[in-house]
């Protein structure tokens, strides 16, 4: 490889002649006109312009103005009444309906007979539900009176014979110890018959048992009963839910700064969507209902964490429809009226 030196003939400094091979290429480079800064005089006049050409619209269109005024103003009441109204209520979505259901069993042993009600069958009080086999208990009660009988004559008898030794000893016809054994005898027949009452009384109540009858108004749930079938004493025959039934309402303790017993409730229930049940407050629950729990929380730990708790209100369900079944378990949506004054929207 060469390389040629020389002296630039117009300044005279020397010059390099490179290969032919490492000469590169100059490229042309495309030229980008860039846009044209902004010029903050002329974006000011704009926005006036924007802004004369909107004032230009509310006037050539003050009926839309007009109707956008109105609009606020009415969405503004709607809120105030809204607001308003809501705040003389509290309500829950964890609250169901409760009741003191019970199984029934018979007291004594035997074979049932008969089955007089069905599945969810709604009985009045006094009904017979079931009846079990009563012939060993009749004839136990024969016996126990046949018993109370014989000693009752016995007892006739010897009262008799004291009355004779006691005229007779007015004249000294029979010795003082005869008379003394006579009334020992008396006394002692005496407490024979009395025990053969009690006797009498249990056979009559034990053949009284045969017969299973309800206390109480409500319903037949879960019968297991059948004709045939041998039961002991405490079997369950099946489950009974009375009438009485009333809505547990688990509100948030911070609901409960108002809420007084005789509160008014108005009480939706799932399962009859659109129908209205009223009632009232009865009692707030002192204390929440973790704590009358199996196992009650322990919030004495490090790491303790604040939760907002629970607390069960008692609502007493004011004529109940007795088109409808209602049973415990069955979700409600209890509403307070923890304000009895009437609201601007009732007013108006």
């Amino acid at each position: 490889m060469t390389l040629r030196t020389g002296i630039d003939r117009d300044d005279g400094q020397p010059i390099l002649d490179m290969p032919a091979q490492q000469q590169r290429p100059v490229k042309n480079t495309p030229t980008v006109d860039s846009p044209p800064l902004q010029d903050d005089g002329h974006s000011d006049h704009d926005g006036e312009n924007e802004k004369k050409s909107y004032g230009q619209f509310l006037k050539r269109h003050p009926l839309l103005l007009a109707l956008g005024l109105v609009s606020f103003a009415m969405a503004m009441a709607g809120g105030y009444l809204y607001w308003d109204y809501s705040r003389h209520f509290e309500t829950t979505d964890d609250a169901f309906i409760a009741a003191r259901f019970f199984a029934v069993a018979p007291k004594v042993t035997g074979y049932i007979t008969a089955v007089p009600v069905t599945d969810n069958q709604l009985v009045a009080a006094s009904d017979v539900i079931v009846r079990i086999d009563d012939r060993d208990y009749r004839a136990a009660l024969d016996q126990t009176r046949a018993q109370l009988a014989h000693d009752q004559s016995l007892l006739d008898q010897a009262q008799r014979n004291l009355g004779r030794y006691q005229m007779l000893g007015k004249t000294n016809s029979v010795a003082q110890q005869q008379i003394d054994d006579q009334t020992y005898l008396v006394e002692q027949d005496r407490s024979t018959v009395a025990l053969d009452q009690a006797n009498v009384d249990t056979a009559e109540l034990n053949l009284s048992h045969t017969i299973v009858t309800a206390d109480q108004a409500g319903r037949v749930v879960t019968l297991s009963a059948a004709v045939g079938q041998f039961v002991q004493a405490g079997t369950p025959l099946m489950m009974f839910i009375p009438d009485e039934i009333w809505v547990t309402a688990n509100f948030k303790e911070t609901q409960l700064n108002a809420m007084r017993p005789g509160q008014q409730v108005t009480l939706a229930i799932d399962a009859y969507p659109g129908r209205t049940i009223r009632g009232h407050v009865s009692s707030v629950q002192p204390g929440s209902g973790t704590v009358f729990s199996l196992l009650p929380a322990q919030n004495a730990t490090g790491n303790y964490v604040k939760v907002v708790q629970r607390v069960p209100v008692k609502i007493v369900i004011d004529d109940p429809p007795a088109d409808v079944a209602l049973g415990p378990g069955m979700s409600v949506v209890p509403t307070v009226r923890i304000d009895p004054a009437p609201s601007l929207y009732e007013r108006l």
